[in-house]
């Protein structure tokens, strides 16, 4: 195998990271409690969406990324329900300006 170089890495500039950024969360609510890595998939899931958002405009993004936050730590717990509460009130502020 030939290495030239990295794979360019897809950052979904700009407004470009909303589509994106609702689906991921749309499956992190799905799988939450799933067995089998679920709640491990969808954690990280919503750290990297805090982290995207963030990345791109934290004063826009702050109330987002404070739920997603909290969010994040109640999937943690196994507070599946208001970890999908939180991220449902995330998606209702998630969209174009």
């Amino acid at each position: 195998m030939e290495v030239l170089r990295p794979k360019r890495l897809e950052t979904h500039p700009g407004d470009a990271v909303i589509p994106w950024a609702r689906r991921q969360l749309e499956v992190a609510g799905e799988i939450v409690d799933n067995p089998g890595g679920g709640l491990l998939f969808a954690s990280q899931t919503i750290g990297q969406v805090r982290a995207a958002l963030f990345e791109r405009n934290p004063e826009r993004w702050e109330e987002v990324v404070a739920i997603l936050e909290r969010a994040e730590d109640a999937a943690v717990h196994r507070e599946f329900d208001e970890s999908r509460r939180l991220l449902a009130e995330a998606l209702e502020k998630i969209s174009p300006r």
